[in-house]
């Protein structure tokens, strides 16, 4: 005896033919008739006959019974070893059987196969639909978001100021200090409370490359705050800005003196060169 079988009628998952004819109101015979006509359409997983073994089990396990007790005279002994039906045998055996009941439950069966497609087909639909919108609506967030990035990176931090245009060379400096994210380096030889003043609310680290080390107004600013470290370097002429060390900005003068006389802040595409200089100072 096979284990599959074994565990079906362990599970009372069969119907003894008997059983079967009540449910569709017909004859036992008529049961056995359609299965031996139809064979081609009743495989072992649909129906088949048990042994004497297996029915002694299934007999212990479920409401069949070897004596007909339908007979008010006296019992009779089921001459043969009886046939079962799984769930899929009852189902083809409505299809076949031409009882009132059996016509019900194979029409019932069809229009509920029918729903079930429909019911499967129609949110297949939806739920092909809703990805496509979810892969639609990530696309666009992508593009939306490249977008944003192409006009960040197309940011203009170039200017060319003329004397008193004080405020104007002052939000540009603010707005190239405020695009670090990590650290910022500047080289200045002439450093003040003014610039001081600026940087102190510059929230990352700054690196202040200078040619003396002798600053009284730096003296006192590092005893409140410490975003600000000095480094002693006089190779350097020129003013310069970088940012994150990745991006270099030359300034014509002095931060302390912006606005008070013609000057151009101008970024440096040139990675070779910005290498070049962090080199230079060592750092």
């Amino acid at each position: 005896m096979s284990v599959k079988i074994t565990e079906l009628i362990q599970a009372c998952h069969l119907v003894a033919t008997r059983d079967v004819a009540k449910l569709y109101q017909t004859e036992t015979k008529v049961i056995n008739q359609v299965v031996k006509r139809n064979l081609n359409r009743f495989p072992e997983d649909f129906c088949f006959q048990l042994t004497k073994e297996e029915s002694d089990i299934f007999c212990s396990r479920s409401q069949f019974v070897t004596l007909n007790k339908s007979d008010n005279k006296r019992g009779s002994n089921i001459k043969y070893l009886p046939y079962v039906f799984t769930e899929h045998g009852i189902m083809m055996l409505s299809g076949l059987l031409k009882s009132e009941i059996a016509v019900k439950v194979n029409v019932s069966i069809i229009k509920a196969f029918v729903e079930i497609r429909k019911y499967i087909s129609n949110n297949l639909i939806e739920q092909q639909y809703i990805n496509k919108l979810v892969l639609e609506d990530h696309e666009s967030i992508k593009l939306l978001q490249e977008s944003f990035n192409k006009m960040n990176n197309l940011k203009n931090y170039d200017g060319l100021f003329f004397k008193n245009q004080i405020y104007d060379s002052y939000s540009l400096l603010l707005d190239i200090l405020n695009s670090s994210r990590n650290e910022i380096i500047i080289i200045d030889n002439y450093i003040d409370k003014k610039i001081l003043d600026v940087l102190r609310r510059i929230n990352t680290n700054i690196m202040i490359i200078t040619n003396k080390y002798n600053n009284e107004d730096y003296e006192k600013y590092i005893k409140q705050y410490k975003n600000i470290t000095l480094k002693i370097d006089n190779s350097i002429h020129d003013r310069f800005i970088i940012i994150d060390r990745k991006e270099l900005y030359h300034c014509g003068a002095s931060l302390k003196d912006i606005g008070k006389k013609c000057f151009a802040i101008t970024e440096i595409k040139n990675q070779r060169w910005l290498n070049d200089i962090l080199k230079s100072i060592n750092i």
